[in-house]
C-alpha cells in the first residue's frame, strides 16, 4: 500500500479510473479529477489518497476526503472513490483499503468517518458502517454511512 504523497506518478493512473467509475458520466472533467488526485499529495491528514498495490502493480484505491456531499460540510472526513480494478476484485482490496482509511483518520483524531453510496451499502454494513440517513438522489436513493473508529479522539 501507498499514497499519492509517496508516489505522485500514480496520479494520472488513479485519477483516470476515478473518471471513468465515478465522474465521467456526471459530466466532470478528467482534468479536475486529476487536480482533486494531485491535491491528496499535500501534507496533512485529509486529503488523502491510498493506492493498493499487488506485485508491485497499483490495482485499487480509496480517498479520505474533508467533504464528499455538498449538502452536508459539517461533516468530516469522507472515503470516497473506493475503485478496484475489475480483474483484481474479490481479493479482499476493498477491505484493506477501508481499513487504511480508517487508521488514518483515527491517527488524524476524527471520531468517525462518512460516506455516501448508492450501490454499495450491503458491502460497508459487512464491514462495520451503519446506515444514518437514506436520501433521494435523482431517479434512485444514495445511503449515508458513517463509520465509528474506536480508540480516537
Amino acid at each position: 500500500m501507498t499514497t499519492i504523497a509517496e508516489r505522485p506518478e500514480l496520479a494520472p493512473l488513479v485519477a483516470g479510473w476515478l473518471w471513468q467509475a465515478f465522474w465521467q458520466e456526471a459530466g466532470h472533467g478528467l482534468e479536475a479529477t486529476l487536480a482533486a488526485v494531485q491535491a491528496s499529495a499535500a501534507p496533512g491528514a485529509v486529503p488523502q489518497t491510498f493506492v493498493l498495490l499487488a506485485a508491485g502493480e497499483p490495482v485499487a484505491t480509496a480517498s479520505l476526503v474533508a467533504g464528499d456531499l455538498d449538502s452536508m460540510p459539517e461533516l468530516t472526513p469522507w472515503l470516497a472513490g473506493l475503485f478496484v480494478l475489475p480483474a483484481a476484485r474479490g481479493q479482499g482490496h476493498a477491505r484493506r483499503l477501508l481499513a487504511r482509511a480508517e487508521a488514518a483518520a483515527r491517527q488524524a483524531g476524527f471520531t468517525a468517518v462518512w460516506l455516501y453510496t448508492e450501490a454499495a451499502e450491503d458491502f460497508y454494513a459487512r464491514a462495520g458502517w451503519e446506515v444514518v440517513e437514506r436520501l433521494p438522489h435523482g431517479a434512485g436513493t444514495l445511503t449515508l454511512m458513517r463509520r465509528e473508529l474506536a480508540g480516537a479522539g
